[in-house]
């Protein structure tokens, strides 16, 4: 079964506070988006990608990605992540019924072997997401007040890339866009359907970058792994 990548870059970064698109900042000298991109474009199942990003700089991408060997499309995005990740889609084949992984571009540390496994696990069970375990203790408050601590036996920590049939994530994002509902990932769209939605081992390395101290620690951990 094809699958094909859909990156969202297209947001603002307000909390990083860079004046910039946080997708564009480097890490280690590369900016976040490429990162990415290069990340599916070494996964061997992977055989198109589409970039969304502001449109004000959807020509200084595609001149970034000049040197993947994949297919790359790159499209404006929206206001909202829900928004450009429908942007994305509209970006795909209409009769593309194969696999689509969406990824934040925020996790510039992504790797092909993750990549491979949530893309396989979608193609068996229609939707897969990696998740990392909750360490934390996790307390429910209520103004201002614990009133209990939440099993967190049960709980996870949600990453990207998340991976669906296409033809289910369609349904799902126009679902979601006809109740007017605010997501806060994409598997969210598919839970609204009553789809079951498979967990994978994520990867502690795939972590979103944030704040200032995120990006920090995403330089030294390529530094540590000497693959700047």
């Amino acid at each position: 079964m094809e699958t094909r990548a859909i990156i969202v870059a297209a947001g603002r970064g307000e909390r990083m506070g860079a004046g910039a698109p946080k997708a564009f900042l480097p890490v280690a000298g590369v900016p976040m988006v490429l990162r990415s991109a290069r990340a599916f474009d070494g996964a061997a199942s992977v055989s198109a990608i589409v970039v969304v990003v502001p449109a004000d700089r959807v020509d200084e991408t595609r001149d970034l990605l000049r040197g993947l060997s994949r297919p790359a499309t790159v499209v404006a995005g929206g206001e909202r992540r829900q928004d450009s990740v429908r942007c994305g889609l509209s970006a795909l084949p209409a009769d593309f019924d194969g696999i689509v992984l969406v990824h934040d571009a925020a996790r510039p540390l992504v790797d092909a072997a993750l990549i491979e496994v949530v893309a396989a696990a979608a193609m068996r069970a229609g939707a897969a997401i990696p998740v990392l375990p909750v360490t934390d203790t996790i307390k429910r408050i209520e103004d201002g007040i614990v009133r209990a601590t939440v099993d967190r036996t049960a709980l996870g920590a949600a990453q990207t890339p998340q991976g669906f049939l296409a033809t289910l994530l369609r349904e799902a994002y126009d679902a979601a866009f006809r109740d007017g509902v605010v997501l806060t990932d994409d598997a969210m769209a598919i839970e609204r359907l009553g789809r079951p939605v498979r967990a994978v081992p994520g990867s502690a390395r795939n972590r979103k970058i944030t704040t200032a101290e995120d990006l920090a620690w995403a330089e030294d951990a390529l530094g540590r792994g000497g693959d700047r």
